[in-house]
């Protein structure tokens, strides 16, 4: 006997496994199993594309994602979960959009059946695709999983070895076959595919359809959608089903041999119940006759009498799921003028037959075609049949650097440096700034609002930061009030996030950025450069033609030179903490004893010493050394007084919550760490210049216990902010020229 080869075995182990798990999913049905297997979740086979695309958001569940400007929820289905390692292509930020879409789902389920089109509009690159993109990827995988099972049929007819009679018509019918549905291609003469994936209820006349969904569907659930309904076979299966149901002479259970119900699973790759349609010249349904094409010969002669006719196109290859028309407005009016008509009825009219559709249908558009659509005269009556979702570009860069992290720099094949997609980010969202309109705001926000920078209200989308600059009161009233602005110019024709630098944009900035010759790494000095060159392109660009505005809005010069600035003083803080010249930990560790014993000074209590476990007065000493640090300017009793105010209100708008002092106060912390690193400047400086000269220059002059501890240094930069050798070099060499000049 022949030995079996590993490979051999291997394909017999995958064969097996494809069996296994072909007849587990049961993807070959007859008409009375598929019977049974709806009788046991009646409610999942009876759900037209819009519900099933609502249940594929519940499927993958949601959470709670928090903002400055409010709490949102997140669609799981959007960071694409059953996806192994990286997940490209899924989408950041974006909740308001995901809940608006969720909501528009739920009304279609509540009404019936998808009755509008959903237009997703905004500037060009602000991921109208890419939602898109993830939801159909959603449903390919939700259509995989037991709780998204999809069925179809199609007809068959036997041939005359395996059935007497003719052929099942007229005579004998097919004896004690039950079906035919499991015969194999050998048996089978001819097989009809339903191309708009008729339900296969449909075999169910409409009055009996309804008795028996009264009866089988559990008392309490949702409403039954028209679709499953009211829905009638297609005209190629209407045209079958009274063929055969005429030669059996009326016998219904032998119509129902020739159906084969199939599992089938949705594929954007092979246009399956997920199409994208880009801006084409025609309409997007068309039909063709198929009883006179010579394949479909061997069609029983009853049928081949019949003139059957087969839709096509894009419409019909999404049938059952959903359908994208990617920059539907740049088509001409007439293109898709029927979708007016298509929407309202659920049908599309062909010269031979309506062909009713159940998908989903999204559209995408920016906002320059919306606004000379809203001007056209159809558009009055086009507007009540579309959902017109806003999709602005993103104002937050912590966002915009996570979509950075994630899309471009894992296609960089340098090693990334800390800040290079942060100041690409950051530069970006200030593009997308626009100055507060004050007369939108209450009198008490306005204050706080009339002098916010572009940078500052940058920070306050980002982190919630208010400015330093800004009384107690004020910082207050703006943290409560983001949400506000945040939302100012949503009624506004040039919204905030309609006009900036687009991701698009900002990628090619990243890429070129890579290639920089100068540096090793993607430099966020190559990125300052590369800016540079996009900010010479105003001719190109609609947001490098915008009026400088007071505050810095629209002032890229500006930006840049804010940028550089930032991006210093986080170089210059990251060599300071990596220096080993200062216990960072010691110094919070000191603040936070600092805030215990101002409490118990107020309070006019006494402190419990860790050491000896007896009560002592407060402190005078470490406070007054804390206060010094902090360069407390005034009557420091006040100062003390205002502090645990401060946490009293704190602890009221975070109840239950433990008081962090150091999360509370972190700009103290950050004048804490400025002081004791101000007496420490010249020696951080030597630091810079001899990590330049170490892996520049070789090391030459220094001794080995300083390469060792300039080793040391790099290494924790490494370990805590993501340097390598080279781009701790690169920053070290940049602080030496812009910081540490006056010092060398």
């Amino acid at each position: 006997m022949t030995e079996r080869t590993p490979a051999a075995e291997l394909v017999s182990k995958v064969a097996e496994g494809v069996e296994r798990r072909f007849s587990a999913a049961r993807r070959v049905l007859s008409f009375s199993e598929y019977l049974e297997v709806f009788a046991q979740d009646p409610a999942a086979h009876s759900r037209d594309a819009s519900r099933y695309l609502r249940d594929c958001f519940d499927q993958y569940g949601s959470r709670k994602v928090v903002h400055p400007w409010g709490e949102f929820t997140r669609y799981n289905l959007f960071d694409l979960p059953w996806e192994q390692g990286q997940r490209r292509g899924a989408l950041v930020g974006q909740e308001q959009v995901q809940e608006e879409l969720y909501r528009v789902l739920c009304n279609f389920a509540r009404e019936g059946r998808p009755n509008r089109l959903i237009l997703l509009h905004g500037p060009n690159g602000s991921a109208k695709s890419t939602i898109v993109a993830c939801i159909m990827r959603a449903l390919e995988n939700y259509s995989t999983l037991e709780a998204g099972a999809l069925y179809r049929f199609s007809w068959v007819f036997p041939t005359t070895r395996t059935v007497r009679g003719n052929l099942g018509f007229g005579q004998a019918g097919g004896g004690d076959t039950p079906s035919y549905a499991h015969l194999g291609d050998d048996q089978i003469d001819a097989k009809l595919l339903v191309e708009v994936r008729d339900h296969p209820l449909f075999l169910i006349p409409v009055e009996d359809r309804q008795r028996m969904l009264e009866q089988v569907v559990p008392t309490g659930s949702e409403p039954l959608c028209e679709w499953i309904l009211r829905g009638q076979l297609s005209h190629k299966s209407q045209q079958v089903f009274e063929a055969l149901l005429a030669s059996y002479k009326g016998s219904y259970v032998e119509v129902l041999k020739h159906v084969q119900v199939e599992r089938y699973f949705i594929s954007q790759r092979y246009r399956v119940g997920a199409v994208t349609v880009g801006p084409q010249m025609s309409v997007d349904a068309a039909e063709r006759q198929i009883t006179a094409d010579r394949s479909l010969g061997a069609l029983p002669a009853s049928l081949q009498a019949v003139t059957l006719y087969e839709a096509k196109g894009e419409l019909i290859d999404a049938a059952g799921g959903v359908i994208e028309f990617s920059d539907l407005l740049k088509r001409p009016l007439d293109t898709f003028k029927y979708l007016q008509l298509t929407v309202e009825t659920g049908e599309v009219a062909l010269v031979q037959q309506n062909v009713q559709l159940n998908l989903v249908m999204i559209a995408s558009a920016n906002e320059l075609h919306l606004d000379a659509f809203r001007e056209h005269p159809e558009f009055a009556s086009f507007r009540g049949r579309l959902e017109l979702l806003r999709m602005p570009y993103l104002r937050s860069c912590v966002e915009e650097q996570a979509l950075y992290d994630s899309q471009i720099a894992p296609q960089v094949r340098r090693h990334v440096a800390p800040h290079a997609t942060e100041v690409a980010a950051m530069f970006a969202v200030l593009t997308r700034m626009r100055k507060p309109n004050t007369d939108r705001f209450p009198r008490a926000l306005t204050g706080a609002v009339s002098s916010l920078t572009a940078v500052e209200k940058m920070d306050l989308y980002a982190l919630g930061k208010v400015p330093d600059r800004l009384d107690s009161e004020q910082q207050k009233t703006l943290k409560a009030g983001i949400l506000e602005v945040f939302q100012e110019s949503d009624a506004y024709p040039i919204y905030e996030g309609r006009i900036g630098a687009s991701p698009r944009e900002m990628r090619v900035v990243l890429l070129d950025a890579a290639q920089a010759e100068a540096y090793r790494c993607l430099s966020p000095l190559a990125v300052f450069d590369e800016i540079e060159r996009l900010c010479q392109q105003k001719a190109e660009f609609e947001w490098l033609q915008q009026d400088t505005v007071a505050g810095g809005y629209h002032d890229v010069k500006a930006f840049r030179d804010a940028l550089y600035d930032r991006l210093l003083s986080s170089l210059e803080q990251e060599l300071y903490t990596a220096s080993g010249l200062v216990d960072e930990e010691r110094y919070d560790e000191i603040f936070e004893r600092y805030v215990q014993h101002v409490s118990t000074w107020t309070k006019k209590e006494r402190v419990r010493n860790r050491i000896t476990g007896e009560y002592e007065e407060p402190d005078e000493k470490l406070m007054r050394e804390v206060e010094r640090l902090l360069d407390v300017k005034g009557d420091q009793d006040e100062h003390r007084k205002q502090l645990i105010s401060n946490i009293a209100a704190w602890a009221i708008e975070h109840p239950g919550e433990k008081v962090d002092a150091l999360a509370i106060f972190t700009h103290y912390r950050r004048r804490i760490r400025e002081t004791i690193f101000a007496n420490k400047r010249g020696e951080v400086a030597k630091i810079a210049r001899d990590i330049v000269v170490l892996v520049r220059e070789d090391g030459v002059g220094l001794d080995a216990a300083r390469r060792d501890e300039l080793r040391a240094v790099i290494e924790r930069m490494a370990a805590r902010s993501g340097y390598c050798e080279s781009c701790a070099a690169d920053a070290a060499g940049v602080l030496v020229r812009r910081r540490f000049a006056e010092l060398m």
